[in-house]
């Protein structure tokens, strides 16, 4: 057997394919309808109608999540919901009946197809009204791992989200014998809109792991004036995520860590483990000790491959890797949160009942006053009397004058509560609390696709969008204005090439989606540029994209943490016939 987990092979795609059925035992043993078998859902194999209609049905159900009943919603009685694969070509169609008592939907992340069916309430469609059934179809002209989840309410946060798989028509260009899905996400037992309305009241309600005055005065002199920085922007270093531990639960599969989900494979195989982030607020940092990580797809598109030890996932994002597991024993799949205040787990093993060890934690990081924009030596944050940095700022993400801009005088009214000085590319930052350990750590700049360009004429135009915030008062929005309050749709002409440049002016990551269109990420790889729905723009941080968009229609475009997007920060793009502002 080769060890080139790039050589592809027909008898390779063929195993595979029989794997993506019997690779998924862990998950079938936990919810019987994730079984592409048993659901009846895989539109492949000798006999089958590959144009049947799959029937999907939302509904109010009891689950089990570790010790504990939840109340959910869910499609089909399970968490996560069952899985769809397609082959590349097909027609998909899909029947969603609503048994809630209220509206509800379905988003087909990632998936390219006409605005009608793209499931987004009061932009693309009405919404599915309670007791009707909504029957999407629509053309599968891509390939890939992919997912789809409701774009109703909190439904998201409750259950509503499964995994979607397109294979290609011809064999990937790297080999595999075995494959596994693995969906994280996070679950709360208290209701999704009492969460927001502590948010609301506090926007750090959840973040327990804030600096004590102990670990303020062991820093000494340096530690005091970075207190003071801090406290004049009424925020604090450790709010690295909104909603931690505290409230909530990661899953791996629909089981926590204490029911570890158990993933097979024989020794020497080559095993593609598609990653997805299911996640309403929760960024994953992906590791299996022991094993090396060869990426190979990200959003579901081919890359050139990159072999890393750890990866972090943004919410809304997908990576495919091959991992080459060589002894008879049980890996652990580590999913640790970005705020170091939880984790989901699962193990790789030879055979059911084997466990590996739970890895040692890190301790939470801390964002730095360079995080925040502030320029090497000091200054001050737009509007604001600030100290200089501390020795613990210069020794984060140094800010540089090469690809620095100043920010704009446009603080964006009350609706953002900081701007920072400046602003630059952190392509190659794989984040905070990363990189430093000596683990090779993927980023942004390694992306590189793998078939070049074809259109690489400059774009016509720029549209700047800032992603802005409030913590305190919890408000999240883009260039100051919560979407309640936007201006008209941001309009782009059918087939016009134009760079979007996301600026942060907060102090958190945002995954940033946008729907019916691919966004080409200006990463410096020239005409390799990949392909992705969704981009995470961390603090202080310019990131371009270039668009080019071919299905008409207003589409979505907002964070993907579903909490940030439900106070505001959602806009509507506009693609027709005609160029806009």
């Amino acid at each position: 057997m080769t060890n080139d987990p790039l050589r592809p092979t027909r008898r390779a795609f063929v195993r595979a394919s029989a794997f993506a059925v019997g690779g998924l035992t862990g998950l079938n043993q936990l919810l019987p309808d994730f079984s592409l078998a048993a659901a009846g859902l895989l539109n492949e194999g000798p006999g089958r109608d590959r144009s049947a209609a799959i029937d999907l049905t939302v509904g109010r159900t009891t689950v089990r999540i570790g010790e504990r009943n939840a109340a959910a919603v869910t499609v089909n009685g399970s968490i996560p919901a069952p899985l769809l694969r397609f082959r590349e070509g097909d027609t998909a169609t899909i029947r969603v009946i609503n048994t809630l008592g209220e509206d509800t939907s379905i988003h087909w992340h990632g998936i390219i197809l006409p605005n009608a069916m793209d499931g987004v309430p009061k932009v693309t469609f009405p919404g599915i009204k309670p007791g009707e059934t909504f029957q999407y179809d629509f053309p599968l002209l891509q390939s890939g791992t992919y997912w789809y989840h409701s774009h109703s309410g909190m439904q998201e946060q409750l259950g509503v989200y499964g995994p979607l798989v397109i294979d290609p028509l011809e064999p990937d260009p790297f080999g595999y014998e075995r494959e596994h899905i693995i969906q994280l996400s996070d679950w709360t037992f208290e209701n999704p809109h009492h969460v927001m309305a502590n948010l609301k009241k506090m926007g750090g309600y959840y973040n327990y792991q804030r600096r004590t005055a102990a670990d303020i005065f062991r820093a000494g002199d340096a530690g005091l004036a970075d207190r003071s920085a801090w406290g004049r922007m009424r925020m604090d270093p450790t709010d690295i995520a909104d909603i931690t531990g505290e409230t909530y639960t990661y899953l791996m599969n629909g089981r926590p860590p204490a029911a570890a989900w158990t993933g097979l494979f024989r020794a020497g195989e080559r095993v593609r483990l598609r990653l997805i982030n299911s996640g309403a607020a929760t960024y994953f940092d992906v590791r299996i000790p022991g094993l090396e990580m060869t990426v190979v797809q990200a959003d579901g598109q081919n890359v050139q491959p990159v072999t890393v030890d750890e990866l972090r996932i943004a919410i809304a994002e997908t990576y495919d890797v091959i991992v080459q597991p060589t002894e008879e024993r049980a890996y652990t799949v580590f999913a640790e949160t970005i705020d170091r205040s939880g984790f989901a787990m699962g193990t790789l093993a030879p055979r059911e009942g084997m466990r590996g060890p739970t890895p040692e934690r890190r301790r939470r990081p801390l964002r730095s006053m360079a995080d925040m924009g502030m320029a090497m030596g000091g200054g001050a944050m737009a509007g604001m009397d600030m100290p200089g940095m501390s020795q613990a700022d210069h020794a984060g993400h140094v800010m540089t004058s090469v690809d620095a801009v100043p920010h704009g005088k446009d603080g964006h009214g009350p609706g953002n509560s900081m701007i920072p000085e400046m602003t630059q590319p952190r392509l190659d930052d794989p984040g905070t609390g990363l990189g430093e350990d000596g683990r090779r750590v993927l980023a942004y700049r390694d992306l590189r696709g793998l078939v070049a360009a074809t259109d690489e004429r400059e774009p016509e135009r720029e549209i700047e969008l800032h992603l802005t915030g409030n913590m305190e008062r919890y408000l999240w929005s883009f260039d100051g204005k919560k979407f309640s309050d936007a201006p008209e749709p941001i309009s782009i002409g059918l087939g016009e090439r134009v760079r979007v440049t996301f600026v942060n002016d907060t102090m958190m990551e945002h995954p940033i989606h946008l729907h019916g269109m691919w966004m080409l990420l200006e990463n410096g790889a020239a005409e390799f540029q990949p392909r992705k729905h969704t981009v995470n723009v961390k603090p202080s941080e310019r990131l371009s994209v270039i668009v080019e968009p071919d299905v008409p229609g207003k589409w979505a475009l907002h964070c993907h943490i579903m909490y940030h997007m439900d106070s505001g920060m959602f806009r509507v793009v506009d693609v027709s016939g005609r160029a806009g502002n």
